[in-house]
C-alpha cells in the first residue's frame, strides 16, 4: 500500500469512520464492518482526509481540468481536496450542485466554476451510485467530460447484477472509479495486529460469500 492509503485507514480507525461488529446493511446482509465518512467532523481530520484524496488523484494520473462535488457530502470533500491539491502546487477550479434549483440570484443548480474539460468527481462512498450518476449526467449536459470519480472505499461486494457497485457504475457510465482504498487494503492493514484477528476472520468469511471475483 502507498503511504496515503495507510494514513487514510488509520484516520478511519482513529475517528470511528471504520467500525467493526455486526451491522445490518440496506441490502439485508449482516456485515462485520461499517464505514461512515460523516464521522470526519474536525478541521484537522478533514485536512488529513483531503490530503489522501489529493494523493490518490495525483497517483492515478487523472489529468483533471477541474473537480466536482455532488451534494451534499461531496461539497466539503471537493473544497477540501482542492485546497490540498493547491498545497501541492496544483490549483484546480471546482464546482458543486444544489439538490434543488435556485430561482433567484444566479439561479440554477450549479455553484462554483463553470464545468469544462476533464472533470474528476469527488465523493464519499459509492453505494447505489445514484448521486454519482446524477453528477455525471449533469456535467455532460453542461458540456464537460467526467473522466473519473474518486471515492473513499470500495467494498468490493457483489450486487444484484453480479457486479460490484463500482463495476456497475463504470460499465453504465464509462467513467473510471478510483477508490482511496478497497476492503482488501483494510484487511491487509489489520492482518498483523492480533487484536483484529477475529475481525479479520469475519471479514474474510464475508468477502468469500459476497465479494466480487
Amino acid at each position: 500500500m502507498r503511504p496515503h492509503q495507510t494514513d487514510f485507514i488509520q484516520l478511519a480507525l482513529d475517528h470511528q469512520v471504520l467500525r467493526f461488529g455486526s451491522f445490518t446493511l440496506k441490502s439485508g446482509r449482516v456485515s462485520p464492518y461499517f464505514f461512515n465518512l460523516g464521522r470526519i467532523s474536525s478541521g484537522a481530520a478533514l485536512r488529513r482526509l483531503a490530503q489522501a484524496y489529493a494523493a490518490s488523484l495525483i497517483h492515478a494520473d487523472l489529468a483533471a481540468d477541474m473537480l466536482f462535488g455532488p451534494a451534499y457530502k461531496g461539497i466539503p470533500l471537493v473544497a477540501a481536496t482542492a485546497c490540498a491539491l493547491a498545497e501541492r502546487g496544483l490549483d484546480l477550479p471546482f464546482a458543486y450542485n444544489r439538490k434543488e434549483a435556485k430561482d433567484h440570484g444566479e439561479g440554477g443548480t450549479l455553484v462554483g466554476a463553470e464545468p469544462r474539460g476533464r472533470v474528476v468527481v469527488i465523493d464519499d462512498v459509492l453505494t447505489a451510485g445514484t448521486a454519482l450518476r446524477e453528477a455525471i449526467a449533469l456535467l455532460r449536459a453542461a458540456g464537460a467530460e467526467p473522466v473519473a470519480a474518486l471515492v473513499a472505499l470500495d467494498r468490493q461486494e457483489v450486487g444484484p447484477a453480479g457486479r460490484s457497485a463500482v463495476q456497475d457504475l463504470e460499465a453504465d457510465s464509462g467513467v473510471r472509479v478510483v477508490p482511496l482504498v478497497t476492503v482488501e487494503h483494510v484487511m491487509a492493514f489489520i492482518q498483523d495486529n492480533d487484536a483484529y484477528a477475529p475481525v479479520l476472520s469475519a471479514m474474510r468469511d464475508y468477502q468469500a460469500r459476497y465479494g466480487v471475483n
